[in-house]
């Protein structure tokens, strides 16, 4: 038998199974962020699709942290029953899930959320909202903290067998992490521990809302890829690993980008499709600096396993999760037989397949279809529900 269809735990969350859905955002909620039955019959397909766990989009903690257009909320305990739907639909079908918390920081449209986006520090505008952010006060930062906490204890009583703190990707603790986007001098910057703070009080204080054994995952940037500054790097990354090992946090997921990449998505940049997602001002401008990063983002397999090989001697008794450019099934296989990661996670090739794992399982496939056209993610920019574009989006050729 392949080893990606071992059990593995994670404290007291057993999967059948080394694969992992990548939280995805589905653009599908009803208006106030509730979860609706096309999100459900999503990832029931996905939980038969043999995938272990399921980590289903970014769920947004407070309304000030709500990054986009359709996203699943978690800020408020009328949302229990949706997600406890889900959940619920998710074991029925053999899988496990995780909620993944978190907040769009500086990366948010001030149009979504109707005030400056929230950061820790005020500096620039934001390469896509174009918005200038504005500095997190101390009692901005408390009440974050505690919304990531509270947000947690509706992820259990909606029967989440975990959480996901979502670190990565230029969202707002992944901002606080990054000497990039966090200037601060006080005690939320300035150091790498001052800047791991805002991260290990979450991480705490969730861990304070959950009963014993369940865990807490953490979703990490081991690179930021920022410009003209380092932000995350992997030696950084691997310093903050050490971290979360100490504070009791059960596995890591490596990632990589923020909006000043798109290192995110790996393969083709679909310019005009991206560019139609934005406000007619910045189309122009959007197209020359996306045209100009097409050469240097072409598809690479397995595209953050240097970055894990540094950060994994860091990790001590926290799983593994690897996800960026996981398409052939015997890589993968090596990936975790070698110890470089636990468990592997995908988003893309799980839209256009959702039963891709259970085709590995039954031979009949050894390597996702997936061609890294990335129209799927462009279909998110266009407020489009989650799937395979291949072909196109509607009203482009």
């Amino acid at each position: 038998m392949s080893i990606m269809f071992e059990s593995v735990g994670i404290e007291k969350m057993e999967i059948k199974n080394r694969f992992v859905h990548a939280a995805t955002h589905e653009v599908m909620t009803a208006d106030d962020g509730q979860v609706t039955e096309a999100i459900v019959k999503r990832y029931k397909n996905i939980a038969k699709g043999e995938v272990g766990l399921i980590i289903p989009g970014h769920m947004y903690v407070h309304p000030l942290g709500n990054a986009h257009h359709a996203q699943m909320g978690i800020h408020r305990d009328g949302m229990i029953p949706g997600l406890k739907q889900l959940a619920d639909t998710i074991h029925e079908n053999g899988g496990k899930v995780a909620f993944q918390l978190a907040h769009g920081g500086r990366q948010i449209p001030k149009t979504m959320i109707g005030t400056a986006p929230l950061a820790p520090s005020g500096q620039g505008l934001d390469p896509v909202s174009m918005n200038k952010p504005q500095q997190m006060t101390e009692e901005m930062i408390e009440e974050t903290i505690d919304a990531f906490a509270s947000a947690a204890g509706r992820a259990t009583e909606a029967g989440a067998d975990a959480v996901e703190i979502h670190a990565a990707h230029g969202y707002l603790i992944n901002e606080f992490l990054s000497p990039f986007f966090n200037r601060r001098k006080d005690k939320w910057g300035g150091s790498d521990e001052n800047r791991f703070r805002f991260l290990g009080e979450i991480a705490s204080r969730i861990k304070e809302r959950l009963p014993e054994g369940k865990p807490v995952l953490v979703k990490m940037n081991a690179n930021d890829f920022t410009p003209f500054n380092k932000g995350i790097t992997p030696e950084l990354a691997a310093t903050y690993a050490g971290w979360l090992n100490e504070s009791g946090v059960g596995a890591v997921e490596i990632s990589c980008g923020t909006y000043y990449s798109f290192h995110t998505m790996r393969g083709d940049i679909p310019v005009p499709e991206l560019a139609a997602g934005l406000p007619m001002w910045m189309r122009p401008v959007a197209k020359i600096k996306m045209s100009l990063q097409k050469k240097g983002n072409s598809f690479i397999h397995a595209y953050n396993l240097d970055a894990a090989k540094t950060i994994r001697p860091s990790t001590g008794d926290m799983k593994m999760i690897l996800v960026g450019g996981m398409r052939k099934l015997s890589q993968m296989e090596d990936i975790v037989s070698q110890g470089h990661a636990d468990l592997v996670s995908m988003s893309r090739p799980l839209v256009r397949e959702p039963f891709l794992v259970r085709r590995f399982k039954e031979k009949k496939s050894t390597e996702a279809s997936c061609i890294n056209c990335n129209k799927c993610l462009a279909a998110m920019f266009n407020e489009m529900p989650v799937k395979c574009y291949e072909k196109g989006l509607p009203g482009f050729k």
